[in-house]
């Protein structure tokens, strides 16, 4: 079935969010170590960047690295760093050429040096880009996320600039690390695991959840697109019945 040509470029949705999950498996299936799942998952982010981008999607969020991801054996954590600057050095001028912008969210104090330089080097590259937004996620947590806005919001109020009163959904959301983007409309999940493992957990109050048992290494442009078809047979109501759609 081709599930590009059934897609509604009409009703996209403008963020699309991604938990990149099931690398370690692919790996151990074919008798490698987990970095290897790592390495070969590069090929299953740059086909969907590109489809996303070609479509016209907005913004594109990709969980690459979570607060919780540190607890992970240090070999791991040392080689996934390494994987993240080589790539990050290699895709910025694609990216680039492509029209799409980096960012990210996260606490990236934690990165090694030498990530947080190539990744404010290529975030400084593309600023001016305006085709699509790639956002990763490092050394992020959903959790981590609402603590630091309450933290930015206290300091706020300390100093008389905020009542407490007046602190709404609207004041946290501006106080977040996505502050200035839609919330994700879509969360695609690999790998088969029915869990949000402390991703954009603000964010994803109203998102359509769509998991899929595939590993990350094999996604390609065809899954993203069959995603997006899943998406649009959907029925978004944010508490509302059916018959009030209609009227």
């Amino acid at each position: 079935m081709n599930f590009r040509e059934q897609v509604d470029l009409d009703n996209l949705p403008r963020h699309i969010a991604v938990i990149m999950d099931g690398n370690g498996r692919w790996a151990k299936k074919r008798g490698g170590l987990r970095i290897f799942g790592h390495q070969s998952a590069i090929t299953a982010v740059r086909e969907t960047v590109e489809a996303a981008a070609e479509m016209g999607v907005e913004y594109l969020t990709l969980y690459a690295f979570s607060t919780e991801n540190w607890s992970r054996p240090a070999t791991e954590v040392s080689a996934l760093m390494q994987l993240l600057v080589s790539t990050i050095r290699k895709e910025t001028a694609t990216l680039n050429k492509n029209n799409i912008r980096l960012q990210t969210i996260g606490n990236t104090e934690s990165l090694p040096k030498a990530c947080q330089k190539e990744l404010f080097e290529a975030i400084e590259i593309t600023k001016g880009n305006t085709r699509m937004t790639l956002v990763l996620a490092l050394s992020y947590s959903g959790r981590w996320d609402i603590a630091q806005a309450m933290q930015r919001i206290a300091v706020e109020v300390g100093h008389g600039t905020i009542a407490p009163a007046d602190i709404s959904e609207a004041t946290i959301a501006q106080h977040l690390s996505t502050a200035g983007m839609p919330d994700p409309e879509l969360l695609i999940r690999t790998s088969g695991e029915q869990r949000i493992s402390n991703f954009l957990l603000w964010q994803l109050a109203y998102t359509e959840l769509y998991i899929t048992e595939l590993l990350w290494p094999d996604f390609r442009k065809e899954h993203l697109y069959e995603a997006i078809c899943a998406f649009q047979r959907r029925e978004r109501r944010f508490g509302k019945t059916s018959e009030q759609l209609t009227k």
